[in-house]
């Protein structure tokens, strides 16, 4: 592929509900560019985008596939991104990398819940964007039923069809393009005049364009309101101002699948889009604070890491888009984020899978590099003298947590740098040890998320992995004074054991322990202390209850006896640890669980559902508002009543409702409760021991 400069470049995210068409729509504008030769099908499996097996499997996209496409001397790189709420951190990572979006929006089902998601990412970066009412072509098409859906989405912004369709259903032909006033057939190559009975929409419609465009540019405007006509250069002058200061927001129509529509929407692309140069500049941080750069290979090198995979037969690929400067194959550059210098090989340009090498990547473009050793995700890569750092995108809180266990001795010891690799590809998710449960908990955004990533460790790393939900990580602690006294004596024929330890335990407020010797006289030698400590500190990990870690205890030990010939270390340990046990019990010993707080965000029509949901799982709501035409809870719930909520929650507000969540504090166990989770923790023990 050859290099393009930085005006001849656009870089467009596809975003919508999952099922909206991103990835048909990619494929015939690959058609249509002569890209290939014969369009493939989703069903089948046999499209460019969706190239991973697993992609292939389900029929749907599981992670950004980029096409970079060439068309009338411009080059658009368009970046499929997954529809499903699971794999939200793939859009997050394209639309930081994207100077403009196209929401598809499916002619049948109008706005779904993945469509609100992605807009209010697309607000959040403030991305000029096109909507695309998609699938034309479907049986039960509705135009106007699609556009008064779109009509609702949460904006500042203006909707202005630019594109008209010319039938619809079976009898969809092809689009009236608003902007040349033509009729475009099929994939939209020849035009031709606009059929009678479709003039008087067509001229209407074109009305409303053009006044947008008016709005678009001040001279425009006054020149508009004196009633002089505006030429097409300058229609396309005002719109190309209004879509990129987000005052307007351009609407198409197309069928990808039936490859109609497809060159007016890639023509509206270049034309209305922003290339990375008229862009909003990024701001980067430097030596001086923040600066804002600008799309120029003359600028200082400026390199972001958006996305990171591995690849079977090349290893790790990086995917990268250049800010500023220009990126050169087999050169050096300077990880700011890491502080290492990374050799790079040859440049890439994705189309899919197919990696084409390019010698120059210029400023505002996107491609990829193999095995860097170094540089992850969200890194900043460029010159060691002028440090830059490009901010990573904020990426929403694990929902849905998994324990993972290796299936066999082997996956075990390639467990670890198997789960680390996959967090390293995904932001979204995440690992960690939980040490009162000594478990290995994967999260991430929900049960198919989850499951694709276990399935990969699987398909790209050969490691098999066991799922099971979480055990709470709940904690042991006591509530008043106690205290125990134990004597271990062991005899063995010669030399034997003997240790007898008095200690007392008393709560602690802040701190997790304690321990002080109060021994007066020599009862026990002072250098018996660090064995007494040990016994104590053992027990604490394991906990007496239900084998949770115990915490906020002191422990002093105030008297015992000591044998001159047979009292040793392990003695101590031993009669220390014993003697725990019993002041622990004598202290009324409670359960402690962790409590989260948790932020859920649901259609209005949802909320008494939500509440009524929340009263069943022992929460105390804090609080209740609306916001942004949602209403939103605030509760603290136990986390043993959160584990599973991603997915119920999902279930009864169809899919509309999300949440955050974060632990708080950690408190009580009512009785009823701590009882049963004792039970169950007996019931694991003695199946353990029959085994």
């Amino acid at each position: 592929m050859k290099e393009y400069a930085t005006e001849f470049i656009r870089n467009i995210a596809l975003v919508s509900h999952g099922g909206g068409g991103k990835t048909s729509l990619g494929e015939a504008m690959l058609y249509l560019t002569k890209v290939i030769t014969r369009m493939g099908k989703v069903d089948d499996g046999t499209t460019v985008a969706d190239f991973e097996e697993e992609e292939i499997r389900r029929q749907l996209s599981l992670s950004t596939s980029i096409l970079p496409i060439e068309f009338k001397d411009h080059k658009i790189n368009l970046l499929d991104t997954p529809g499903y709420t699971d794999f939200i951190g793939e859009v997050i990572s394209s639309l930081r990398v994207a100077d403009g979006a196209v929401v598809l929006v499916e002619s049948v089902a109008g706005v779904e819940v993945g469509t609100e998601i992605v807009w209010d990412y697309c607000e959040q970066f403030k991305l000029p964007r096109f909507v695309l009412i998609s699938k034309m072509d479907r049986e039960n098409a509705s135009y106007e039923r699609a556009l008064a859906s779109v009509q609702n989405l949460p904006t500042d912004a203006t909707f202005v069809p630019i594109q008209l369709p010319w039938g619809e259903k079976q009898e969809f032909k092809g689009v009236i393009d608003l902007l040349a006033m033509k009729a475009r057939p099929g994939d939209g190559g020849k035009a031709e005049e606009i059929p009678a009975e479709l003039a008087d929409a067509a001229q209407e419609a074109r009305v409303v364009v053009v006044e947008a465009a008016a709005e678009g540019d001040d001279a425009l405007l006054e020149k508009y309101l004196n009633g002089e006509e505006l030429s097409a250069e300058e229609v396309m002058q005002g719109l190309q101002q209004a879509v990129r200061t987000g005052s307007f927001i351009p609407v198409c129509v197309a069928a990808g699948s039936a490859n109609i529509g497809t060159a007016p929407l890639l023509e509206a692309m270049i034309g209305l889009f922003p290339s990375p140069a008229d862009a909003q500049p990024v701001v980067a941080q430097g030596k001086g604070g923040e600066q804002e750069l600008t799309a120029s290979d003359a600028g200082p090198l400026a390199v972001y890491v958006w996305k990171t995979t591995a690849d079977p037969f090349v290893g790790k690929l990086t995917y990268m888009r250049v800010y500023s400067g220009i990126l050169a194959s087999d050169s050096r550059v300077w990880n700011h984020s890491q502080g290492e210098e990374e050799r790079l090989g040859t440049l890439h340009v994705m189309r899919g899978k197919e990696q084409l090498p390019i010698q120059n990547l210029h400023a505002g473009d996107i491609g990829s590099v193999a095995k860097l050793a170094e540089t992850a995700t969200g890194d900043t890569l460029g010159d060691k003298s002028t440090p830059l750092t490009l901010t990573p995108p904020e990426y929403p809180n694990a929902l849905y947590s998994v324990a993972v266990n290796p299936k066999t001795q082997a996956d075990s010891t390639k467990m670890g740098a198997t789960l680390a690799r996959l967090c390293e590809e995904d932001p979204t998710l995440s690992v960690r040890h939980e040490q009162g449960t000594n478990q290995t908990i994967l999260q991430g955004m929900g049960d198919q998320h989850i499951d694709v990533a276990i399935r990969k460790a699987v398909s790209k790393f050969q490691v098999g992995l066991d799922t099971e939900v979480p055990k709470v990580p709940y904690r042991e602690t006591i509530t008043k004074e106690g205290s125990s006294a134990y004597r271990h004596k062991k005899q063995t024929g010669g030399a034997g054991q003997f240790a007898e330890v008095h200690l007392r335990t008393i709560p602690l407020e802040e701190t997790d322990f304690e321990f002080e010797n109060k021994v007066f006289g020599g009862a026990i030698s002072s250098g018996y202390m660090p064995a007494i400590e040990k016994g104590v500190r053992g027990v604490m990990k394991q906990g007496v209850l239900a084998g949770f870690p115990i915490e906020k205890v002191r422990v002093e030990v105030f008297d015992g006896k000591e044998h001159p010939v047979d009292s040793k270390a392990i003695a101590f340990e031993i009669a220390g640890r014993e003697a725990f046990k019993m002041a622990f019990q004598e202290s009324s010993p409670v359960m402690l669980e962790p409590i989260m707080d948790v932020r859920v965000i649901v259609p209005e029509a949802n909320m008494g559902d939500v509440l009524g949901d929340l009263n069943t799982r022992r929460a105390r709501v804090q609080g209740m508002e609306t916001e942004r035409g949602k209403s939103v809870v605030t509760a603290q719930v136990p986390l043993a009543e959160m584990m599973r909520y991603a997915t119920e929650l999902r279930s009864f507000t169809g899919g509309r409702g999300i949440f955050t969540m974060s632990l708080s504090h950690y408190e009580t166990v009512p009785q009823h409760v701590a009882q049963e989770v004792i039970d169950a923790r007996k019931r694991e023990l003695d199946k353990e021991d029959t085994a």
